[in-house]
């Protein structure tokens, strides 16, 4: 606070310096391994080990006569269990399945197939097409039937061409609901048969 020549008060504001030493808490480790694991002992798994309970520092041992890390995989299990294997083999394979993972939840859409109550069956086996594709390429399907004007009065031929579309592509999609009307449009979602398409794969 500094005071002027005619007696007024004048308040100057300094800049605040940031604290020293200010605490950073560390991040704690996904798994605790090797001389981190305090407890007594463990019960040890693995790859060419033989399963059993043995004290912390003899299944350390063990671990490190296989060129592998002891990591605690079970802390609450009494005792914990911990498991023989190549940590950072580990860590990686895991990062690679989330990646592999978060990109196929971020490329999987729902792609959308429109029809009316009078689709002919021309259109019907070109929609039914793109249908097919967008599921084997893991995508969902939302078909619709659009009612327009009194149309609507006809909501049992729209439920119809819905349940013929399904059957058309029960081989590689499944129904998650039977058809519902949304205002003035009745729709369902198929979604692709993982199971197949796993079993392709293998094949």
């Amino acid at each position: 606070m500094l005071c002027a020549g005619d007696g007024s008060n004048i308040s100057m504001a300094f800049p605040q310096r940031p604290p020293r030493g200010r605490f950073v808490p560390r991040k704690e480790p996904e798994h605790r391994i090797n001389h981190m694991i305090r407890v007594p002992e463990v019960r040890l798994v693995g790859d060419n080990v033989e399963v059993g309970v043995y004290p912390t520092q003899k299944a350390l041992q063990i671990a490190q006569e296989l060129g592998l890390d002891l990591v605690e995989i079970s802390p609450q299990a009494v005792p914990p269990v911990c498991k023989a294997i190549d940590y950072n083999k580990f860590l990686y394979e895991k990062k690679k399945k989330e990646k592999e993972m978060k990109a196929k939840s971020k490329s999987a859409e729902l792609k959308e197939i429109r029809f009316t109550p009078n689709t002919d069956d021309h259109d019907f086996d070109f929609k039914a097409k793109h249908a097919e594709n967008f599921l084997k390429e893991g995508n969902k399907v939302k078909a619709y039937v659009q009612f327009k004007g009194r149309a609507i009065q006809f909501k049992e031929r729209g439920e119809l061409v819905l349940l013929k579309f399904a059957e058309r592509l029960a081989e590689i999609g499944q129904v998650e609901g039977l058809p519902k009307l949304e205002g003035k449009r009745m729709l369902m979602i198929i979604s692709p048969k993982t199971a197949k398409k796993k079993k392709e794969n293998a094949e």
